[in-house]
């Protein structure tokens, strides 16, 4: 192959490369109308580059049922990405992480942790835990943040 040909295939391949890295990472939050933390944590999710679909909803108790996700790891929103549900405050690295456990049906933060993304104030932050639902139904953690 000729040196000119091969530098346009190489530089072809590079912008596609690149242009799909750039591509934002879509995900749909179900959230209530009057849920200002919720508002939040879509912002949070924003601005580590995510697409939000947002979806106000009338019955957020129907949604989390209709999607798997058990009273024991409620929280106030729910999103939904690649089919798997991530129920509260769930930091945006742990989110992007989901979506290569193939063995979780959902991850959650229950409850509405302060310090975690869209809960955080000022010089007051509690220790929390990200939740996994395995296939079989089982909890596990998937990772502990520390009080700040």
């Amino acid at each position: 192959m000729k040196t000119p040909m091969r530098l346009a295939l190489l530089s072809a391949l590079f912008f596609t490369t690149l242009a799909q890295a750039a591509e934002p990472v879509l995900i749909d939050v179900h959230r209530d109308a009057n849920c200002g933390c919720c508002k939040k944590w879509i912002s949070h999710l924003e601005s580590n580059g995510f697409k939000v679909n947002d979806h106000v909803e009338a019955d957020m108790s129907g949604v989390k049922k209709r999607l798997g996700v058990a009273p024991r790891l409620g929280s106030c929103h729910t999103a939904v990405i690649d089919g798997k549900f991530v129920e509260g405050h769930v930091p945006a690295e742990q989110v992007l992480a989901l979506r290569k456990r193939n063995d979780l049906l959902g991850i959650a933060a229950p409850g509405m942790p302060l310090g975690s993304p869209g809960m955080e104030v000022e010089g007051r932050g509690e220790a929390y835990q990200v939740i996994g639902l395995t296939r079989e139904g089982k909890d596990v953690v998937v990772a502990d943040y520390p009080a700040r």
